[in-house]
């Protein structure tokens, strides 16, 4: 369910199971919260926020937070984001501080890094770590960066701490030196001067004069020839005969399709799934291959849910919920495709 919530309102699979549980707490367990909410006086998301900050108390103490926090719609109104979470966490740990500090201790469970674009072709790295350590490791590249704008270093105190992150991360002595394997798909006319873009694996599109100096300045290269059709710009299919897809043909996907294939899902892929099911005669092939992320991949086998691929000069992949509506998603092409005029002479 939450997987058609998201695609009907044209948002990511972790969009829609938040909406989901929203929906389910909101009538019975945070009733103050949504007559502000359908009052107008608040928004969605603070809304979500109040429901984020009470799910790890008891029924009771929900509700009591809820009445205490959301009674009073007008002053609720007034607040601010940072202030409402401030105010429900304060209120939840008076009535039950065990309940948090077990929360603490699950969402250190949950730490991990995460990748994800930004703008000016820049790239946000970001650490969810217990706070102990995120601050520890803060202070310890602001104490690398004071030392070396003492030494007379002309880098701003944000750079030197970037570049220390990458060196001790990376193991280098520079942080220009990354000798990592990185998937640039980029054509031949772009790579040798020609306008257009590349796609950088685990990024997104960026620059062709960007792609050019980073292929120009990486010290180890490593070619590989993907061949697209120069009509649709759709890399060329790779077949095989196994059960699941081979280590070749799986990065031709992850290289194809870039991210998860559902609309609206930015996630990055996890599985190589077969469109067209292999106990329904899908074969293993770059055709009825698509790249998704665990979540997509889990809910396109609930019971209901039909995919297909479908004809065309590009990879298209249709799908469809078991409320009967169907979704198209193509694969974004590798290269530009080129473009040819008709040459008309009069004899």
């Amino acid at each position: 369910m939450a997987a058609q919530i998201a695609l009907a309102r044209r948002e990511s699979p972790h969009k829609g199971q938040q909406h989901l549980g929203l929906a389910k707490i909101l009538p019975t367990e945070l009733p103050h919260t949504l007559a502000a909410f359908t009052g107008g006086h608040i928004t969605e998301w603070r809304a979500m926020l109040i429901g984020r900050e009470t799910g790890c108390l008891s029924l009771a103490d929900r509700r009591a937070v809820d009445e205490a926090l959301a009674a009073d719609p007008e002053r609720l109104a007034e607040m601010g984001d940072r202030e409402v979470v401030g105010e429900a966490r304060k209120l939840a740990y008076r009535l039950d501080p065990g309940s948090l500090v077990e929360r603490r201790r699950r969402a250190e469970s949950d730490r991990a890094v995460t990748i994800r674009p930004a703008p000016d072709t820049m790239t946000y790295l970001t650490g969810l770590l217990p706070v102990a350590q995120g601050v520890a490791v803060f202070a310890a590249l602001s104490r690398a960066a004071d030392s070396a704008r003492a030494s007379g270093d002309p880098r701003g105190r944000g750079q030197i701490m970037a570049d220390t992150l990458v060196e001790r991360v990376t193991g280098q002595r520079s942080a220009e030196g990354v000798p990592l394997r990185v998937n640039l798909v980029i054509s031949d006319d772009v790579l040798f001067g020609a306008d257009g873009h590349a796609h950088i694996e685990g990024y997104g599109p960026v620059p062709g004069d960007l792609a050019r100096d980073l292929a120009a300045r990486t010290r180890q290269k490593w070619l590989r020839r993907l061949y697209a059709s120069p009509d649709t710009g759709e890399l060329v299919a790779m077949e095989s005969r196994s059960r699941t897809f081979p280590k070749g043909l799986g990065e031709l996907i992850d290289l194809r399709d870039q991210t998860c294939r559902t609309p609206w899902c930015d996630a990055p892929i996890r599985h190589h799934d077969h469109v067209r099911a292999v106990e329904n005669g899908g074969e293993t092939s770059a055709a009825n291959g698509q790249g998704l992320c665990e979540a997509c991949n889990h809910a396109k086998q609930a019971p209901g849910w039909t995919a297909r691929p479908r004809p065309g000069p590009t990879h298209t992949v249709e799908t469809r919920t078991r409320t009967g509506h169907s979704y198209r998603s193509q694969a974004p092409p590798a290269r530009q495709p080129d473009i040819y005029w008709p040459l008309e002479i009069a004899c």
